[in-house]
């Protein structure tokens, strides 16, 4: 593989989008679990299909689309959350179902042959274009930037929201500015593990660092230690068996998540019934 790094574009291209992916999730990965707002992030991700029909039916970039559509679906989704006239839930599975459903109705409206967009559901790492680099390192760069200048008020936000409120910290535009890096996070990670399965390369890494340790600096850091791990082990694994790698970057994860779950739950049982002994 190291050989095809040096020789391929391509590869050049795959291993970069796995070194901005890992970045990403491990960073947004933390904050959506802490927040519990997985459901929510796979609601906005699902909408991104939309705006890539539209790319392709009216020209443009379709990660612009893709953008466009999160963004304004993030921002749908925060307004009916904070204002509760409606169950959050039923807007994520409406806005779901939509923006799946304006993907194939964009894409059938073109004239001629449709373009295969299956990359964009399931992820091709492997055929990221110079143009997809581009825009992940722009969209990666200001996520890791507003994070990074906001730090302490996320930290804040996070564990005590209703602290954060009284302490003069604008929790709503925290909201929102959280959903919009999300819709930002998963146009980062469609072209790496696609629409589809992006929901859990956002999250395994985080889930994985959370049973290390619970401090927030600690957790970004380790998980994007373990997005790095699982992004190019599967990257490796898939071009050696020459399957899908967004498929195989997501098996990877998930399935170290569980054995290293399993593990520390089988140490936490013996633990306690040495103690129980000892007591």
């Amino acid at each position: 593989m190291l050989n095809a790094i040096a020789q391929y574009q391509f590869m050049q291209n795959a291993c970069v989008a796995c070194l901005l992916s890992s970045v990403i999730c491990g960073i947004i990965g933390v904050i959506i679990i802490e927040k519990k707002l997985v459901m929510m992030s796979g609601g906005i991700a699902h909408t991104v299909y939309g705006g890539v029909g539209l790319g392709y039916l009216l020209g443009f970039e379709p990660m612009i689309g893709a953008l466009a559509f999160s963004a304004a679906s993030a921002l749908g989704i925060g307004y009916v959350n904070r204002k509760g006239k409606v169950r959050s839930d039923v807007v994520i599975g409406l806005l779901w179902s939509f923006g799946m459903a304006c993907g194939i109705f964009f894409i059938g409206m073109m004239k001629g042959y449709p373009p295969d967009i299956s990359s964009y559901l399931f992820g091709s790492i492997l055929a990221v274009t110079r143009t997809d680099i581009y825009v992940m390192l722009i969209l990666s760069a200001a996520i890791v930037f507003v994070i990074a200048a906001l730090f302490a008020h996320w930290k804040s936000y996070l564990f005590d929201e209703e602290f954060a409120f009284v302490t003069g910290i604008n929790t709503a535009f925290l909201d929102y500015l959280l959903l919009i890096l999300i819709a930002m996070t998963v146009v980062v990670l469609i072209r790496v593990a696609g629409i589809i399965l992006a929901i859990a390369m956002l999250t395994a890494p985080a889930a994985t660092a959370s049973l290390f340790t619970s401090k927030l600096k600690n957790r970004i850091w380790l998980s994007i230690l373990f997005g790095l791990f699982y992004a190019f082990f599967g990257l490796w694994l898939s071009y050696n068996l020459r399957i899908a790698s967004g498929a195989t970057i997501v098996f990877v994860s998930v399935i170290i998540y569980f054995v290293l779950f399993a593990v520390r739950a089988l140490l936490y049982r013996k633990k306690k019934k040495t103690a129980v002994r000892e007591g």
